[in-house]
């Protein structure tokens, strides 16, 4: 049986900020039920139970929301009392937890810590860029609850990266954004390119990444991480970090650099399961925790349809020379393109007769790629040095 990772929606969509760009809530408008309840002792017992009778060697929990934290830090403590209580294979548990750090106090960074959780903290660089999108339901910027929250993690020796979303107009300040990082010592960072609302043509949301921009901000932020790898100051960026990875011969962490999609057991706050965090739709629910088991919903109907989908390679991949690391990217994040390379409108789909999707990015990548080979090559000599010496701990 395979190692078992889920990714556990507590408090359903429910969320204390109102976050511009926020794609999960986008998602739950597009279910028949959009918030689906908070997650019940009984239910998360019966999700560990079934977890770890699936599970061999590994079994992590990854608590996302919505915002997790909602949930209640009696929930998280009991959680942890599951785990040891039914743990009777002494699988290796893994936790993490992915919040907006509005909740955090001392006694939430102290369970964090003396529970070995990984945490992920929300922040999009300094206070202008960070409140332009992540605000309350009031409209107010969350930036000083937010550092707040990281001086805690620090003080506390929390395990903790920094998730910040790429949107058009932060693209623009990544510089900004990546010395304000490093001047709090965050070593370990995460950059996200915002998603848009499913079905709305690209371009409207006011938060829009073109691929101009992206392709921009690719180039630059992986210049300032190498001129700091030069000076012996490794930081970790995600997705260099598995580019480096793939370029070593190593399967890419990230299951949205793996070209081909997988079940990720996401479970919403009802204990319905589905395949993927950005397809939290009624379409994809291919089981519910405790009714059926980890084995028989990875078997099942929707789960293959949803893996299927994401097989098919445009020609155009198969032949590109950057292939092999791009992989098409995301299934979210493709777009449906005709045979003579027009993209599709998200209306005409129905009719446009053979198409193939292609990512939207594929322009970014491929300039990124083609402008920075010399400088990835020199970046996987320096890694594979400091590899040797055990400078780099996995995290």
């Amino acid at each position: 049986m395979p190692p078992v990772n889920l990714l556990l929606k507590p408090a359903s969509s429910s969320c204390n900020m109102n976050c511009r760009y926020c794609f999960y809530h986008d998602v739950a408008e597009h279910r028949e039920q959009a918030f689906q309840g908070m997650l019940t002792e009984s239910s998360l017992e019966k999700i560990i139970v079934s977890a770890f009778d699936y599970a061999d060697h590994l079994c992590s929990f990854t608590f996302q929301g919505g915002e997790p934290t909602l949930a209640g830090l009696d929930f998280f403590q009991r959680a942890v009392e599951l785990q040891k209580m039914h743990n009777q294979k002494g699988l290796n548990v893994r936790n993490n937890i992915q919040t907006n750090g509005l909740l955090i106090d001392d006694s939430w960074a102290k369970f964090f810590k003396e529970n070995n959780f990984l945490v992920g903290l929300s922040l999009d660089g300094p206070a202008d860029l960070h409140n332009e999108n992540r605000c309350d339901h009031q409209g107010k910027g969350s930036w000083q609850q937010v550092m707040r929250a990281a001086q805690l993690f620090q003080k506390h020796g929390v395990d903790f990266n920094i998730l910040c979303v790429v949107t058009g107009n932060n693209a623009r300040f990544i510089e900004k954004i990546y010395r304000f990082y490093r001047r709090q010592d965050f070593r370990w960072l995460q950059f996200i390119p915002c998603l848009e609302p499913i079905e709305q043509e690209r371009g409207v949301a006011p938060y829009h990444l073109a691929r101009g921009q992206y392709g921009d901000f690719l180039v630059r932020i992986f210049r300032l991480w190498l001129d700091d790898l030069r000076d012996g100051n490794y930081i970790s960026i995600r997705h260099i970090d598995n580019w480096l990875s793939m370029l070593m011969g190593e399967p890419p962490e990230a299951c949205n650099m793996s070209g081909r999609c997988s079940v990720q057991f996401v479970i919403e706050g009802d204990g319905g399961v589905y395949p993927c965090d950005f397809y939290v739709l009624d379409q994809w629910k291919i089981g519910v925790a405790g009714e059926q088991s980890f084995a028989e919903m990875r078997e099942s109907a929707a789960a293959n349809r949803f893996v299927e989908q994401s097989f098919p390679l445009p020609e155009s991949c198969r032949l590109c020379r950057y292939g092999v690391l791009c992989r098409n990217g995301c299934l979210r994040d493709r777009t449906r393109f005709d045979e003579r390379g027009r993209e599709v409108e998200a209306g005409e789909q129905e009719h446009c007769g053979k198409s193939v999707q292609r990512n939207y990015y594929c322009d970014a990548y491929r300039r990124f790629f083609g402008e920075c080979e010399a400088e990835l090559a020199e970046a996987l000599r320096l890694i594979r040095g400091y590899r040797a010496q055990n400078a780099l701990r996995p995290r």
